[in-house]
C-alpha cells in the first residue's frame, strides 16, 4: 500500500531468505517482489522493493526497528551455517526499487548473476571433496593392485592404485579443471558485454553468456554433486561418517541443484528461451566458435581431443535441430529432453575448454615450459575427458529423440 511520504506499507511472507535474520551487520536490506494495489494477479503485476531491517535516517543513522521479523529458521538438509528464514511483514515501511510491474525484469538481473555464483558453488564443493579424496587414496593401504605390487615393502598397495578408484579422481579432476576454465572464461565474457569498446563485442559476449548461464548453473551443479559423491564413495565407510567431513561436502552441494531455479527449470530455460533468443544469434555464435577453435586445431598432437570434440559437438547441433522440428510441434518433447540436451552442451563446453587447454599445454611444451608435470597432467587430464566424457553425448542424443512418449504415457493416477 502506498504511504503519503512516497514509501510503501509491505504486508506478507516470504519463506527460503537465506541469512534472513542475522547479528552479523548493524542492518539487512531484504528484496521484496510484491503487488501494488490494483496489480494484475499475475507476474506481469509484481513490483521490487527494498525494506530495511531499520529504517535508515536521512543522515544514514540508523533509526527504527521495522516491522520486519524472522518467523521461523527451516531444518536443513546441508548449508547449517547459513540460516534460511522465513520472515514476517507486518506493514513494513519499503521503497520501490525501479518501476512499478517492472519487478520480476529488475529481479531476474540479480537472478542471473546469482546463477553463475551458484555454478561456481558446484565446483567449489567439487574440489574441496576431490583434494580430500585424493589425499585419502593416497595413504590408504587396501589390497593389492591388479598389475602387481606397487608398495612392495608394506603389507598392501594405497588404493590410488586401483583403476575404479582412479575412475572416480580422474572425472572429478577432467570436471573440476574444465569447469574452472568455463567459469573464468564466462567472466571475461561477463567483463567484456560491459566493458568492450566494440558494440557488436560487447552483443557477442552478452549473447554468450546468455547462452551459457543456465548451462553454468544447471550442468555446472549437477556435475558438482556428482563428483562430491563419487569422493565420498573414495573413502568407502569413512566417506559416510561425519568426523572426515566427505558428508557436508555432500549435503552443502545439494543445495546448489534447488535455488536460484532448479536445474531442471535451467534445461527448459535454456531449450525454451535461451536456444531462440534473439533468432537463435547466440547459439548460432556458440557453436560457430567451438566448430571454427576445432578447425584451427590443426595441430596433429591435438586430435585426441578435436575429433571426439567434434563428434559431440555434432550431437548438439543435431540435437538443435531435433528440438527446433520436434519440441514447436509438441512442447512435451523439450520438456522431456531438455536436461538431456543441457548435460550435452555441458560436456562439449567443458570439451571446448580441454582443447583450448591442451593447445596451451603444447605450446607451453614447445617453448620450453620448467613445469613439465603441470603441463602434462593437463593433458592426461584431457585425455581422459575426450575418452571418457565426451562420448556420453550420443547416448544424451539418443535420450533427447526418445521424445517425451515414454515420460508422458503413464496416466498419473498409476503412478
Amino acid at each position: 500500500e502506498p504511504n503519503a511520504d512516497g514509501s510503501w506499507s509491505i504486508t506478507g511472507t516470504k519463506i527460503f531468505i537465506s541469512a534472513g535474520e542475522h547479528d552479523l551487520s548493524d542492518n539487512i536490506i531484504h528484496l521484496v517482489l510484491a503487488k501494488t494495489p490494483g496489480a494484475p494477479d499475475s507476474v506481469k503485476g509484481i513490483s521490487l522493493f527494498t525494506v530495511p531491517k531499520f529504517i535508515v535516517n536521512d543522515d544514514g543513522s540508523l533509526g527504527a526497528r521495522n516491522a520486519v521479523t524472522c518467523g521461523a529458521i527451516e531444518h536443513k538438509m546441508g548449508i547449517h551455517a547459513n540460516a534460511t528464514c522465513v520472515m514476517n511483514y507486518n506493514g513494513a515501511t519499503g521503497y520501490m526499487l525501479g518501476e512499478e510491474m517492472k519487478g520480476l525484469a529488475a529481479m531476474f538481473i540479480m537472478m542471473n548473476a546469482a546463477r553463475l555464483g551458484v555454478g561456481i558453488q558446484g565446483l567449489a564443493q567439487a574440489d574441496a571433496a576431490y583434494q580430500n579424496a585424493v589425499e585419502y587414496a593416497k595413504g590408504r593401504l587396501q589390497g593389492r593392485s591388479l598389475t602387481g605390487a606397487k608398495n612392495p615393502e608394506g603389507k598392501a598397495d594405497p588404493i590410488i592404485v586401483h583403476p575404479d578408484v582412479r575412475r572416480m579422481l580422474m572425472d572429478a579432476r577432467s570436471y573440476t579443471e574444465g569447469m574452472r576454465a568455463l567459469m573464468l572464461w564466462g567472466a571475461i565474457r561477463v567483463d567484456l558485454s560491459r566493458k568492450a569498446t566494440d558494440a557488436a563485442e560487447r552483443e557477442m559476449a552478452d549473447d554468450l553468456i546468455s547462452l551459457l548461464t543456465p548451462v553454468i548453473k544447471g550442468y555446472g551443479t549437477d556435475r558438482g554433486y556428482e563428483v562430491a559423491t563419487n569422493c565420498q564413495q573414495v573413502l568407502g565407510g569413512h566417506g559416510y561418517i561425519a568426523e572426515w567431513g566427505m558428508d557436508q561436502f555432500v549435503r552443502d552441494a545439494r543445495i546448489a541443484m534447488i535455488y536460484e531455479g532448479t536445474n531442471g527449470i535451467q534445461a527448459l530455460d535454456l531449450v525454451g528461451r535461451k536456444l531462440g533468443s534473439k533468432g537463435g544469434r547466440g547459439t548460432q555464435a556458440w557453436l560457430g566458435l567451438v566448430a571454427g577453435d576445432i578447425a584451427a586445431a590443426t595441430d596433429e598432437r591435438l586430435a585426441f581431443i578435436a575429433g571426439p570434440l567434434s563428434r559431440a559437438l555434432g550431437d548438439v547441433q543435431a540435437g538443435v535441430m531435433w528440438l527446433l522440428q520436434n519440441g514447436m510441434a509438441n512442447p512435451d518433447n523439450a520438456g522431456a529432453g531438455a536436461t538431456a540436451f543441457m548435460r550435452m552442451m555441458g560436456h562439449v563446453a567443458l570439451g571446448h575448454m580441454w582443447l583450448k587447454m591442451s593447445g596451451a599445454a603444447l605450446a607451453a611444451f614447445d617453448a620450453g615450459t620448467g613445469d613439465a608435470d603441470f603441463f602434462n597432467a593437463k593433458l592426461m587430464t584431457a585425455r581422459f575427458f575426450a575418452a571418457r566424457v565426451l562420448p556420453e553425448t550420443a547416448s544424451l542424443k539418443s535420450q533427447l529423440e526418445a521424445g517425451a512418449d515414454t515420460v508422458m504415457a503413464m496416466p498419473a493416477e498409476m503412478f
